[in-house]
């Protein structure tokens, strides 16, 4: 009885963080449990908003430095391609805060160039105050790095690539 109550915590407590922040849904998973709270969003509100920001970035800055058409249309295949179709790519397994070291005055866990075998700490992503090291999965070079230190991250959101 009392894990159920403890169950109904969690939801309680995860419902709460949905209503307090844009998230659409949470999910949390350890060992054999798992839970997950979701609300219904209009996709164009939820989703667009993240998409669209990182995307607007890199390709605002380039289209003023070349205005003509043969630079715009050799752009549009760059801006269509996506970190999540990389094969490297390492999605957050869970929505929470992303961290970049251990500590504020520690060193990065990772940075551009790095190799990394797998199983190697990434990142840090705390989620109802618990901190999940993040593993590499696979070994190579980081590529690219998605987040901030401190970054809020959702299920599936890219967070580095490795090749």
């Amino acid at each position: 009885m009392s894990k159920l109550k403890d169950y109904k915590e969690l939801v309680r407590e995860l419902a709460e963080l949905l209503d307090k922040s844009t998230l659409s849904e949470i999910e949390v998973e350890e060992d054999d449990f798992r839970v997950r709270v979701a609300r219904e969003v209009p996709a164009s509100i939820n989703y667009a908003a993240p998409a669209a920001a990182p995307m607007a970035a890199p390709v605002a800055a380039p289209a003023p430095a070349a205005p003509a058409a043969a630079p715009a249309a050799s752009e549009a295949p760059a801006a269509t391609a996506s970190p999540a179709d990389h094969p490297g790519m390492v999605p957050a397994p869970m929505v929470g805060t992303a961290y970049t070291a251990p500590s504020p005055d520690a060193d990065a866990f990772i940075k551009i160039g790095d190799k990394v075998k797998e199983g190697d700490t990434l990142l840090i992503i705390e989620a109802m105050k618990v901190m999940n090291q993040i593993a590499a999965p696979k070994s190579g070079t980081v590529k690219e790095i998605f987040f901030a230190d401190a970054q809020p991250v959702e299920f599936g959101e890219p967070l580095c690539i490795i090749e």
